[in-house]
């Protein structure tokens, strides 16, 4: 007698591999370093001297030197009272309205060589936020004894 009505296949294992969810798994991936990776590449952009720098040329407008004393107060040279610390508000404030009037000054930073690294570089933020696009550090020269 055969059985006609509830024959069932046997089915065969399925030796396929579904790439769908791991191409998923990669878009997420790769949107989320596309939008981690600026936060890391974000920093004060400074050109290190590599040797002994030369002098800056002379040029015709003067440069808007900030000055971080060892206290770590900040003093802006274009201000009106230019020996007078600043906020940090303060400083951004009167920076950008320096910068907004003259685009090209240069901006430069002094900073006292007892001053902890940290109070230079979060100047130097300050200046970035006032719309500095460079920004240079001044030295003194270094005496050699030769």
């Amino acid at each position: 007698m055969i059985h006609q009505g509830n024959c069932r296949q046997r089915s065969k294992p399925l030796a396929e591999i579904n790439v769908v969810p791991y191409i998923d798994v990669m878009l997420v991936l790769l949107v989320i370093f596309m939008i981690t990776a600026p936060m890391f590449a974000q920093g004060v952009k400074v050109a290190l001297p590599e040797v002994v720098a030369d002098a800056l040329p002379t040029q015709n407008q003067p440069p808007l030197v900030l000055t971080v004393d060892t206290a770590g107060q900040l003093f802006l040279n274009q201000s009106v009272t230019p020996k007078q610390a600043l906020s940090d508000s303060a400083l951004v404030q009167k920076a950008r309205a320096i910068l907004n009037a003259k685009p090209n000054t240069p901006v430069l930073v002094r900073g006292d060589q007892s001053t902890a690294y940290g109070k230079v570089v979060y100047a130097m933020v300050l200046l970035q936020q006032a719309g500095a696009k460079s920004i240079g550090l001044i030295t003194e020269k270094l005496e050699t004894d030769q």
